[in-house]
Formats: C-alpha cells, sequence, structure tokens
C-alpha cells in the first residue's frame, strides 16, 4: 500500500536530488484520477467477453448454415444474450425458459473482471490518505470508491447490451443480471482492487492467524474437491466415449456445427464437474424432474442429446461398488487437512481441531453455494430441473469435509507430537 509509504518512496514522487516523474496520461506529479480509472476498468472488463461473444456469434451463425438464413445481426444478438445469460439473466427460446448460468462463460467473465480490477487497484495505490492522516482518524474510501464506479460502469455495459438484444420472444430478465454484476462487484471486483492497491495485505495481516490458516485449508479443499471431481466426469466420459460420438453422429451436424457443439460443452464443463461432485458427496443431481444420479440410485428418463451427458450412468441397479464413492470426500479432507498440519504445524490438540474442522465446513460451505450455480431450467416439461440440490450438497459437505478435516488434522497432530517426544528422549 503505497498511500502509507513515506513520500519519497511514493510511486509518482521524486527521490531525494531527483526529477519528478510524468504518469501516463496525467500532469507531472499528480496520480490519474480514481473516477476516470475506475469507470475504464469496468467498461474494459466487460466489453472484453462482450465483444468476445459477438464474435463467436457471428462466426455460429455463418457456420450453421453458411449464412444462407438470417444477418450478421442475428448472429450478433445470439452473442450478447449468451453473454447476458451468463450473468444469470436467463432468456426463453421457443416459449421455454432457460435459466441456468453456463458457468464456463461466466467464469471467463470473472477472470477478465478479476484482472482489470487488479490493474485498477495497481494505478490507485497511490491514492489516499498516508499513514499519518490514518492515525489522524481519517478514513481510506480509496477501495470502496473505486469498487462502486468499476461496478457501475459494468452494469451500464450490461444494461446497454441488454436495451440492444433484448426482444419479446427472447426476455431476458434485466433486474435479475444486474443482481448478478453486484453479486460479481463483491466477490471479485473488491478482493482484486484490495489486493492491487495494497489495501488486502494490511488487511489480512490484522486477523488472527487461525482465521488465515482456516482460509487456506478450505481453499485447499475446494480446489482438490474439483480436481476429485473433474478426475470423474473424465473418467466416465472415456468410458462411454463411443456414446458422445453416437450423439454426435446422430445430429447429422456439419464440421462447423460440431465444433460449435463442443464449444457449448466447454461452456458447460463447470456445471458437469460440479455435478460430478455432488455424485461424490452422495445427494447426486437430476437431469429432469423426478430424475436422480447417485452413487445409491440412478432413475433417468430421456434427456437431450448432448455428448457430455454420455458420462451419464445407465438407469436401474447400481454397481456394488458405487456407494463406496461417498467415502472419497472424507478421505481427500482428511488427507488434505494433514498435509497442511505436517506443513503448518500447530502447538495444541484443540487448535489443530480448530483448524482442520473449521477448514472442512468452510469449504463444505463454498461448495454448498456453488452446486446453488450450477442448476436451472433448460427446456420445457421435464428440463426445468437440472442440476444438484443445493440444500442436501451443504449439508453433505459440510459433515463429509468437516469430519475428515477434524480426523486428519487430529491424526497428523498426534503423531507429530509423538515424533517430536521420541527424538526429545534420550537413547538408553
Amino acid at each position: 500500500m503505497t498511500s502509507l509509504l513515506p513520500t519519497s518512496a511514493r510511486p509518482g514522487r521524486p527521490a531525494a536530488g531527483g526529477a519528478r516523474p510524468t504518469p501516463a496520461g496525467g500532469e507531472p506529479g499528480q496520480p490519474r484520477p480514481l473516477v476516470a480509472v475506475a469507470a475504464l476498468g469496468g467498461l474494459a472488463a466487460a466489453l472484453a467477453p462482450l465483444v468476445v461473444c459477438l464474435g463467436i456469434g457471428v462466426v455460429g451463425w455463418f457456420a450453421s448454415d453458411a449464412g444462407a438464413h438470417g444477418t450478421p445481426r442475428d448472429g450478433l444478438r445470439v452473442g450478447a444474450l449468451g453473454w447476458l445469460v451468463a450473468h444469470g439473466s436467463g432468456v426463453r427460446v421457443d416459449g421455454a425458459a432457460v435459466t441456468a448460468l453456463p458457468l464456463g462463460l461466466t467464469l471467463l467473465c470473472a477472470l477478465v473482471t478479476w484482472r482489470f480490477s487488479l490493474r485498477v487497484g495497481e494505478a490507485l495505490a497511490g491514492h489516499g490518505p498516508d499513514a499519518d492522516r490514518i492515525g489522524d482518524g481519517e478514513r481510506d474510501w480509496t477501495v470502496g470508491t473505486a469498487v462502486v464506479v468499476l461496478t457501475a460502469s459494468y452494469a451500464v455495459v450490461l444494461t446497454v447490451a441488454h436495451t440492444l438484444a433484448a426482444t419479446p420472444a427472447t426476455a431476458p430478465s434485466l433486474p435479475a443480471a444486474l443482481r448478478w454484476t453486484l453479486v460479481l462487484g463483491l466477490v471479485v471486483v473488491l478482493p482484486a482492487v484490495a489486493v492491487g492497491s495494497g489495501r488486502a495485505a494490511i488487511w489480512l495481516a490484522s486477523l488472527p492467524g487461525v482465521v488465515r490458516e482456516i482460509a487456506d485449508l478450505a481453499r485447499r479443499v475446494v480446489v482438490a474437491w474439483s480436481l476429485a471431481a473433474l478426475a470423474l466426469l473424465v473418467v466416465a466420459l472415456l468410458v462411454d466415449l463411443g456414446t458422445a460420438a453416437n450423439v454426435l453422429a446422430q445430429l447429422h451436424t456439419s464440421v462447423g456445427e460440431a465444433l460449435l457443439i463442443c464449444a457449448l460443452c466447454l461452456l458447460l464443463l463447470p456445471n458437469a464437474v460440479l455435478c460430478a461432485g455432488a455424485y461424490l458427496l452422495g445427494p447426486g443431481f437430476a437431469v429432469g424432474t423426478g430424475t436422480v444420479v447417485s452413487p445409491t440410485v440412478v432413475v433417468l428418463g430421456p434427456v437431450p442429446m448432448v455428448p457430455l451427458l454420455a458420462a451419464l450412468p445407465d438407469s436401474g441397479d447400481v454397481p456394488a461398488w458405487t456407494p463406496w464413492l461417498v467415502a472419497v470426500p472424507v478421505l481427500l479432507a482428511a488427507l488434505v487437512a494433514g498435509r497442511h498440519l505436517r506443513r503448518h504445524p500447530a502447538d495444541r490438540w484443540d487448535a489443530a481441531a480448530l483448524r482442520g474442522a473449521g477448514g472442512g465446513v468452510l469449504a463444505g460451505v463454498v461448495l454448498g453455494l456453488l452446486a446453488a450455480l450450477a442448476g436451472g431450467a433448460v427446456g420445457p416439461g421435464r428440463m426445468q430441473q437440472l442440476g444438484p440440490a443445493a440444500l442436501e450438497v451443504l449439508v453433505h459437505a459440510v459433515t463429509a469435509l468437516g469430519v475428515g478435516g477434524l480426523v486428519g488434522a487430529l491424526v497428523v497432530h498426534a503423531w507429530s507430537r509423538r515424533s517430536r517426544r521420541d527424538d526429545t528422549e534420550p537413547a538408553v
């Protein structure tokens, strides 16, 4: 946080006896205006993925029938609608509501927003009061102001895109998209600006060490769980790869259309990973009203002809070994917690228990929230329900990961204490 450094050490300030540098776009020695920097960052964060979606829409329009039907404007509208759907607006297709998020595109928008917000934070590092003024009681509103302005400019682009692309037939919801933009501002923009400006390091330093350790352990558990779910999905796809190829063959698609379908599957890959994770946790997920896919029971009806759905198990009796998959989250949390305690030992058993159980429970809460994003309606009739039941996933995840983290932390702590005691005992 350069605003807390001595005046001579701040960016844009001259060293003793040196010349005053001239920042790009500003007057000598003057920092760039906060509002302008944040507003431009928000516009860039919104426009970058939107332009990509518009381009893909035009390419898709031409690839589907070589441009024989419609106009390039139709392709642009489809691209803009896809970008809006990634922000939770939903859309109607032939009268049927589609509310599911294509999380691959949503994640791309979040990553782009993170990068631009980080740059905004770096550009504003020299703004705000210095250490003396903060010591006198002055508030530092740099991060808050930048987050508000950046999110507002992002919302302006979203509103303009909705105005130009929405039709009575598609009816995307602008309030829902704006609510998602607000979530993006709180979850992505705020921490990115804080990190880039250096404020995050100061804020985190004031937190108790156990809080930072629990958060770090929870992050590692979520990453490990995601990799395990991805591995399960890949194995299931490889086992039924022929089915996926048959689906593409039955669709009688051209090369361009087949590539578009594969691109759509990539956009839905995070949704599939979250469903696979819900399967590992036990509750499973639905692929239509009245269906369930879990380690203990599989009940399916007709499903859409999407190659990614070839990973689904066959409906009916499940193999004898699949119910044992529910032990994977417990073992995974135990291994991650044990490894974390080996790298960062705890002084007492209660501290180890708190870290292991707290990290597992926090990871379970995060996974429950993510599961709520993985489903929704994707069509009429039975297809109005798809994805995991978020509440059930939350309960199973908190229980399994919390218990696993607790056991792993205590086992490693006990082993470490015994090893240290053996090392200190004198040899006979």
